[in-house]
């Protein structure tokens, strides 16, 4: 009596395969892992300074006084005191300081005690609306100090419990977003167009194993590579740089489940691509049509409100937009999967479509 043949066996022999060869290729482990990383601890790092002004010290300031020493306790200010004066005359100009101050001390009792001489310059910009506001700031606190007078109205703070938004907390979902694009259109493409290439598909077709459970052992190794490559994105963010997972392991698991799902429907532009491109020099401009555009519009460096008008439609048409938003709501906001319904629906709505598209332009040979 013939034994009949195990499918399911065959598609887990197809997925170790492939994830070796995953694991073996330098492009696969770049764009999924190694780019992500790469900007997340770029911004980790420079991601609490916040905004500050870099300010030259005339040589001949007096720097023995109140408010070059309130100057140099604020962090907003960076004070360059051992450039020469030529240089600093030029990095004015060029935009590289924002300004240049002389504080000269005035004689004895004769008010104003210090006049603050600053020399800047067009190039300056935004940056030097900042720094005046530093120093109108600064100069009222010694006033305060040194003439306490009444005042004709009391602020009464008051503070409520707040969780602080980091530049990680931004950035990281992005991140992930952009590894399983990348992954999901390069990786499918390359993979299936290689194959039918190679002939292996056809040698496949030798085989007693359906064509349903082939695409399902490439889909289950790219599953596996890319839970492995989120799980140490996540981790380095959430350890290194205090990204923000709100119920801890319980959100950590949802972002999960998340970006597998998001994988799935990303690799149907994968299978695409695959489909109409006629050589393999042609994938990576065919690719890039699919993931250029969502790399730089959908919320992956930049929020989105931060574009015109008139191009904020288009980038809420993306399905990368979604994946990002729900992954922010999920780790900061503390939201469940079933609380992001319309981002859910959305990708499902481009899941059906990509996948109908697929199934018209895929070719097995």
């Amino acid at each position: 009596m013939a034994v009949k043949y195990n499918q399911w066996k065959a598609m887990w022999a197809i997925t170790k395969a492939s994830i070796k060869a995953i694991f073996r290729s330098p492009s696969a482990v770049v764009f999924s892992l190694a780019f992500p990383l790469v900007f997340i601890l770029v911004f980790g790092f420079i991601g609490g300074r916040g905004v500050s002004v870099k300010v030259g010290i005339d040589h001949a300031s007096d720097t023995a006084n109140g408010i070059y020493a309130q100057l140099k306790e604020d962090k907003s200010i960076r004070l360059v005191t051992s450039t020469p004066k030529e240089q600093m005359e030029d990095d004015l100009r060029k935009g590289r300081l924002a300004a240049i101050l002389r504080i000269d001390a005035s004689k004895p009792a004769v008010l104003p005690e210090y006049k603050v001489h600053v020399k800047t310059s067009t190039a300056g910009g935004e940056k030097t609306g900042l720094l005046f506001n530093i120093l109108t700031n600064s100069i009222h606190n010694l006033d305060d100090k040194a003439y306490p007078r009444p005042t004709v109205a009391e602020i009464i703070p008051e503070e409520v419990p707040g969780r602080a938004y980091k530049t990680i907390d931004f950035i990281l979902p992005g991140q992930l977003g952009f590894s399983l694009l990348s992954a999901a259109v390069f990786g499918t493409a390359f993979l299936f167009f290689s194959l039918r290439q190679t002939l292996v598909l056809k040698r496949f077709f030798a085989t007693p194993i359906n064509r349903l459970y082939i695409i399902l052992g490439e889909a289950l190794a790219r599953l596996l590579f890319q839970s492995f490559g989120s799980v140490i994105i996540i981790g380095i963010g959430y350890f290194c740089f205090g990204f923000t997972l709100i119920n801890g392991f319980a959100t950590f698991l949802e972002m999960l489940l998340l970006c597998l799902f998001g994988l799935i429907v990303f690799m149907g532009f994968g299978f695409i691509v695959s489909g109409i491109a006629k050589t393999e020099s042609t994938i990576p401009p065919l690719a890039n049509i699919v993931t250029l555009p969502q790399f730089l519009l959908a919320g992956t460096f930049f929020s989105v409100d931060v574009f015109p008008a008139w191009l904020q439609p288009i980038c809420k048409i993306m399905p990368l937009t979604y994946l990002n938003d729900a992954l922010r709501k999920i780790a900061f906001e503390g939201l469940h999967l079933w609380n992001v319904g319309p981002q859910l629906g959305v990708l499902c709505i481009w899941g059906v479509v990509v996948y109908a598209v697929a199934i018209k332009v895929f070719k097995w040979e």
